[in-house]
């Protein structure tokens, strides 16, 4: 007993405190072992309390079943998949059933079936996917009316809007939609809606430097660096959109970004720093340097897999935005080895 989890003690005496519950709800000259008709009233979350009846649940939670002669019960289907139930949770009036983790979601019968010794049953149930996940969006930089692709997963049925406002869904998979950013969305981040939640982009319209593409530079260079590829489209190696930047850089070598034409890039007044998600081929130190500024050089230990790093400006001695950033540079640390850059922007407030 002192090997099970709380988690587990805890669902033991939810179920048995929901069966008390149900089991008082009948009358006493009631049978427990009676065979009523086969129907389906009602379907719940197992939750201790009352009962609330819905018509949709979610993979790997636990539901209760309510209606009549589920006595000698044989098969539960959601959405046609065969789903395992536990015969000792089983009444005449009752069942206790986890939807199987892997029941399809999309293009389905929204449907429970119950099979019986005495017949089956079908009731209207919709199987919900996960909360959508929205992994990134291409192009970062859209103006109001250009058609932008939201990239993730779990995108049944998705509504999009950019900060408050409605946008146009063009078209839609599971995985990838299209969409109209609507008018004032500049500074604003989408977000992707569906039955079972909400998700928001860390990165908002009007925020990048490069995004498959780079804006407002004069050119990229450095020292030591004997390969580049700002269009490198090899999908393992993108974290945003298609494309990412490909630098190959020997030791103490530096891979440059220019933007010091027309007085520099302009600057979000909301910005909190430079934003970039970065992996190496292999693991290491790197060095970022903005605005030609030595003084203030911000190590980052780079890992194999892309994460997102974030340059304040209180690192570089500033206490608010500058007006332009004229350069960026990312400088090894000794060790030759390859580099990869997607997503570089600013990080807003």
């Amino acid at each position: 007993m002192k090997n099970l989890k709380i988690k587990h003690i805890l669902s033991i005496f939810m179920i048995a405190s929901i069966f008390i519950s149900l089991f008082s709800s009948c009358s006493n000259d009631d049978n427990s072992n009676s065979v009523g008709s086969l129907t389906v009233t009602s379907v719940s979350k197992a939750e201790a309390g009352d009962l609330v009846p819905t018509t949709l649940g979610y993979p790997a939670n636990m539901y209760v079943i309510q209606g009549s002669g589920f006595l000698g019960v044989k098969k539960i289907y959601f959405n046609g998949v065969d789903t395992y139930f536990n015969p000792t949770l089983v009444t005449d009036s009752a069942i206790f059933v986890t939807i199987d983790l892997n029941t399809p979601y999309a293009n389905a019968s929204s449907e429970l079936k119950i099979e019986t010794t005495n017949g089956s049953v079908v009731y209207p149930f919709v199987i919900a996917p996960p909360a959508p996940i929205l992994k990134s969006y291409n192009p970062i930089n859209a103006a109001d009316g250009d058609v932008v692709t939201i990239y993730g997963s779990f995108f049944l049925n998705p509504t999009v809007k950019f900060g408050t406002t409605p946008a146009t869904v063009i078209s839609s998979t599971l995985e990838q939609i299209k969409v109209t950013v609507p008018a004032g969305s500049n500074g604003k981040y989408p977000t992707v809606t569906t039955i079972s939640g909400s998700s928001t982009s860390t990165d908002a319209i009007g925020s990048a430097i490069y995004d498959d593409a780079f804006h407002g530079i004069d050119g990229v260079g450095g020292w030591g660096v004997s390969n580049t590829n700002t269009e490198n489209a090899t999908p393992e190696e993108v974290a945003q959109g298609e494309k990412a930047i490909k630098v190959d850089i020997t030791s103490w070598s530096g891979f440059q970004i220019d933007m010091w034409a027309n007085g520099g890039h302009p600057v979000p007044a909301n910005a909190v720093g430079i934003k970039f998600q970065m992996k190496l081929k292999t693991a290491a130190r790197m060095r970022v340097i903005v605005g030609g500024d030595w003084g203030h050089e911000v190590w980052f230990n780079i890992a194999a897999d892309y994460a997102t790093y974030v340059v304040k400006w209180s690192d570089l001695g500033m206490t608010v935005a500058p007006a332009t950033i004229g350069q960026l540079v990312f400088g090894s640390d000794g060790t030759a080895t390859t580099f990869y850059i997607d997503n570089l922007g600013f990080a807003l407030k």
